[in-house]
This record gives C-alpha cells, sequence and structure tokens, in this order.
C-alpha cells in the first residue's frame, strides 16, 4: 500500500496514476470461485456467443474492483473510499489464449468535497471501449 494522499495536497485535476490490469480465463475462473457466480457466459464460449454476446465476458462485479483497486491504492487505504458507483456500459470480452484482455483505468479528481473528502471521476476501458459509465468515487482523505 502507498503512503496515505493527505487532502492538502490534492485539488481539482489531480490525476491518479494509470493502472492497466490484465484478465485472463484463468481470472474468471479463480473470480468464479470466490464469488459464486458461476454464469456460463462467464467461461464458455458457445453459451456467451447463444445470448449474444461477442464471447466469454468478465464479471461486471471483477472489473468494478478493479477500478476500485486503483482509487483505493492511490488513497493509500482501502478504508477511504466512502462511495462508489458505476454503470456497466460494454462487457470486457475475454479471449480464450494465455493474453487475455487489458482494462485500463485512469481517474482524476473533478471535484473538492468538505470534511478532506474528494470526489474521482474514472474512466475504465478494454479494447479501446470504456466498459465502465459514471465511474465516480468519493474518497476520505487524511
Amino acid at each position: 500500500m502507498t503512503a496515505r494522499v493527505r487532502a492538502a495536497d490534492v485539488a481539482v485535476g489531480t490525476e491518479l496514476p494509470e493502472q492497466t490490469h490484465r484478465v485472463t480465463r484463468a481470472d474468471l475462473v479463480r473470480y468464479a470461485g470466490a464469488s459464486g457466480d458461476l454464469n456460463p457466459i462467464h467461461w464458455s464460449d458457445r453459451v456467451a456467443t447463444g445470448v449474444g454476446l461477442p464471447g466469454v465476458i468478465a464479471h461486471g462485479m471483477l472489473t468494478m474492483g478493479l477500478a476500485a483497486r486503483a482509487v483505493t491504492e492511490w488513497a493509500g487505504d482501502p478504508a477511504a473510499l466512502a462511495e462508489y458507483q458505476v454503470r456497466f456500459g460494454r462487457p470486457v470480452v475475454v479471449p480464450d489464449d494465455d493474453t487475455g484482455a487489458e482494462v485500463t483505468v485512469r481517474g482524476r479528481v473533478a471535484q473538492v468535497l468538505d470534511g478532506g473528502r474528494v470526489r474521482v471521476d474514472l474512466t475504465v476501458t478494454s479494447g479501446g471501449e470504456k466498459v465502465l459509465s459514471l465511474a465516480r468515487a468519493v474518497v476520505a482523505l487524511a
């Protein structure tokens, strides 16, 4: 964990370090086991394409968690995440190879609030497409 970010050191426009995560089919299997979400759209190409998806997709909550990690690592404290919201815009398609898919998370302080809190707007993409929309976090800084 990095050192805690102080509210006094943050202004509108402050950028979070960009994070890129690789998601493979093996990651999807592990996440399914941990979360209990065993929906076959997360492991079967036949089922995924049969319901109109372009292929096997990552769990939305996994993608959401990767974005939250970027915020908590920047803040230096997982408990600093006071509010968090996203809308699932597009799925993260995970090919059946050793490379998988990349999920890139960028963040920017959009608003300084009262009480040492800031609102961070996130841009989360995979394959050049925005996969989460209206992704925002409120972070309570020291």
